[in-house]
């Protein structure tokens, strides 16, 4: 047995219950290539190697990728790759890629805006992760949850929270809740964004000081012509606001730079 390793977060999924869902949600086909990211013990990876037309499988934990080639070496269709997936270039796999995995917490975020860059190549990723994050992921405008990450990656997909997994359902349990999560790219120019990265220090920026009204809050970026201009009305706060507002706000201010 595999010892799991604090370094790496790992939790490896146990619940057979959870497994089927999980796959059910997924439903891969001999059409798809599918790209499962921290494998582990392989909880789905069986299952996956059979219903997927081909299978790549990222494991940065060396013992376990060795177990992983030794498990599916007769599998001409399975393809272990003994990598860090926040590095990995994922495009070279191919132009229709369906992303899986159970994520370790720590990396979360990153990896999830390192598979942004990749979206092109994707149809859709089915992620397990921290409940709270999946929350923040999903939130709408006006709720508590709603801030910066649902904003960033709210940008570029299309979120929905699929169904929670109780603590007890790994082995060792981690500390919280899980939640199963679906991403889907959102059409090109649903958002048409002239700088991402001044757009990302907009929203840090307004949600610094979330119980304030943006005009206090974005004082240093915006003036009240510019709320204007893009129709916001800045006696509102930072969590009231849309993305699509955020995006003109941001392009306005960007072209005035």
């Amino acid at each position: 047995m595999h010892r799991a390793r604090k370094r790496f977060g790992q939790h490896f999924l146990a619940d057979p219950a959870v497994i089927d869902a999980i796959l059910n949600s997924i439903h891969a086909t001999s059409d798809d290539v599918v790209v499962e990211i921290g494998p582990g013990q392989g909880a789905i990876t069986e299952s996956l190697a059979r219903q997927a037309g081909h299978l790549h499988a990222i494991e940065l934990d060396r013992d376990l990728a060795e177990k992983l080639r030794r498990r599916f070496e007769r599998y001409e269709s399975v393809t272990i790759h003994e990598a860090d997936a926040l590095s990995f270039d994922f495009s070279a796999l191919g132009e229709r890629l369906r992303i899986v995995g159970n994520l370790p917490y720590n990396i979360s975020t990153p990896l999830l805006f390192h598979l942004l860059k990749h979206r092109k190549n994707i149809i859709d990723m089915h992620f397990m992760l921290q409940k709270e994050v999946v929350d923040r992921m999903a939130a709408r405008p006006g709720t508590k949850a709603y801030g910066r990450l649902g904003i960033m990656l709210g940008c570029h997909l299309s979120i929905e929270s699929l169904f929670e997994v109780d603590r007890l359902a790994f082995d060792p349990p981690p500390a919280v809740t899980s939640a199963v999560v679906r991403l889907d790219p959102l059409p090109p120019g649903t958002f048409e964004i002239d700088n991402e990265a001044f757009l990302s220090t907009l929203v840090a920026t307004a949600f610094m000081q979330r119980r304030k009204t943006l005009r206090n809050s974005l004082k240093k970026l915006a003036t009240a012509s510019d709320f204007k201009a893009t129709g916001i009305d800045a006696s509102q706060r930072p969590e009231q606001i849309t993305i699509a507002d955020y995006v003109a706000l941001s392009n306005l201010l960007s072209r005035k730079s």
